[in-house]
């Protein structure tokens, strides 16, 4: 019987450690979120640009995205929830201004990347 015990614990701390490695871990600016936004965003997010016109956002390098808009921040780290990036590319902001703008919406892997970025602490 303690064996049993034994076996099944070990099974379910296994199980527990597996699915914490699963999710998305340790993702960054640099590798995981810059390549995004210079793909989806950094072509009307730079002066010059639509979306640097009307906000004042610039995606084209860390510091500008964190310092935001004329508006406020943008990122909050720790909380995709409250932070207008998430908001605005999950379109729970107004969906007219669901990001990117005049393009299809961003898939959800990506979607999904950007928050668990900003969860994570937003980090370069």
């Amino acid at each position: 019987m303690k064996k049993q015990t034994v076996r099944i614990a070990l099974s379910l701390l296994a199980l527990g450690a597996l699915a914490a490695c699963s999710g998305e871990q340790g993702l960054t600016y640099q590798a995981n979120i810059k390549p995004l936004l210079d793909a989806k965003c950094v072509s009307c997010h730079v002066p010059g640009g639509a979306g640097y016109e009307k906000s004042g956002l610039r995606l084209d390098s860390y510091d500008a995205m964190m310092k935001g808009t004329k508006f406020g921040a943008v990122v909050v780290p720790g909380s995709s929830v409250s932070s207008t990036l998430y908001r605005l590319v999950s379109g729970q902001a107004d969906p007219s201004i669901r990001m990117p703008h005049g393009q299809a919406a961003l898939p959800d892997a990506d979607i999904k990347m950007v928050a668990a970025w900003i969860d994570q602490g937003a980090k370069y």
